[in-house]
């Protein structure tokens, strides 16, 4: 991200929702990228992912989650295809463990496992979106990815339309150094300059989880949502804790999902327990992702009992802490009572 601390580090700030949805550039500083290489790759990764790898196609982007045998979310993945490979996006946090773990699988498949964070490709990752981005991106891409998860291959870059907030689309744009040079100042003049949590924000607004350190192994995909938003297969084959999550789905088991707050303590991170009024004993949920919210608080995605969602009584820590304000989430909770 150099190119980014050159040119538009200085400029960056702390912005509100509302900032974000007039228009909004912010470095996207905290994912790192695993690459496949292989003929076997997209079978390897078929075996072990939530979602449908094999027929992924060189024009999209999917969500995926690695789960333990228990059905546990362990990452949680933005994933395509870039020329012969396979890119895993997730967590820097969390990467070296998890291609330490996955390269354990891949025993006599055609597949090899590296780093690709630092590839020339990928050297600047900026997200866009509110309002104006569609009209500032179409000064180098035309026509733009038409839809959520629709991907874009190049000259300058890779873009990536993911899931839309604020009423509007967001895009991924990876690029080269050389690129940024050129096309970052170009962006600050024409949209707000956020800081690394402006891409947070807007995710948590988005209604998009994502398993860091903090919550490996809590949740499975559907409590925060996860095959509402496309990433789980339910057609596909066999992959780690694939019978838990496939009787969660069909026996309506779970009785959790996460939604959308606003606490007003800026200690409030992933990982924190969350406790309903009404049942003061037990913690109710927990904290999935939060950013900070320019008004000194932060926003967050939040995994509870339906219940808990319905009562709308739930605070920070203990029955008697910080009150969570819910909000809409920006699609339907439907109606499987899991």
């Amino acid at each position: 991200m150099s190119s980014w601390n050159e040119l538009l580090a200085p400029k960056a700030q702390s912005l509100t929702t509302t900032q974000l949805a007039v228009g909004f550039v912010a470095p996207i500083a905290d994912q790192g990228l695993i690459a496949l290489d292989g003929e076997e790759s997209s079978h390897f990764l078929h075996g072990q992912l939530t979602n449908d790898v094999e027929h992924l196609g060189s024009d999209e982007a999917r969500l995926a989650a690695y789960c333990s045998p228990k059905g546990r979310m362990l990452a949680s993945f933005l994933m395509w295809r870039s020329g012969s490979s396979i890119l895993l996006q997730l967590p820097l946090e969390i990467q070296a463990a998890i291609q330490k773990r996955l390269s354990m699988f891949v025993l006599r498949a055609k597949t090899k496992l590296s780093d690709a964070s630092a590839l020339p490709a990928h050297q600047v990752v900026i997200g866009l979106g509110g309002g104006l981005a569609e009209a500032v991106l179409q000064n180098w891409f035309e026509p733009l990815p038409a839809r959520p998860y629709a991907k874009l291959e190049h000259p300058l870059g890779t873009l990536i339309r993911v899931a839309d907030a604020f009423g509007a689309p967001r895009y991924q744009w990876l690029m080269s150094a050389e690129v940024a040079q050129t096309v970052l100042p170009e962006l600050a003049l024409r949209l707000a300059v956020g800081d690394a949590h402006a891409w947070q924000l807007s995710a948590i607004h988005a209604g998009v989880p994502q398993i860091g350190k903090a919550t490996q192994e809590q949740f499975v995909p559907q409590m925060v949502n996860f095959e509402l938003l496309g990433g789980v297969n339910f057609k596909k084959g066999c992959y780690p804790g694939q019978e838990i999550v496939a009787r969660s789905q069909y026996l309506g088991k779970l009785k959790r999902r996460t939604t959308l707050v606003t606490i007003n303590d800026s200690a409030a991170i992933a990982g924190s327990e969350v406790y309903a009024t009404a049942d003061p004993e037990q913690p109710c949920g927990m904290i999935v992702n939060t950013a900070p919210n320019g008004r000194g608080g932060v926003d967050a995605l939040v995994e509870m009992k339906l219940a808990a969602i319905e009562a709308a009584s739930v605070r920070l820590g203990s029955a008697s802490g910080p009150e969570l304000a819910f909000h809409s989430m920006p699609y339907v909770l439907d109606a499987l009572d899991l």
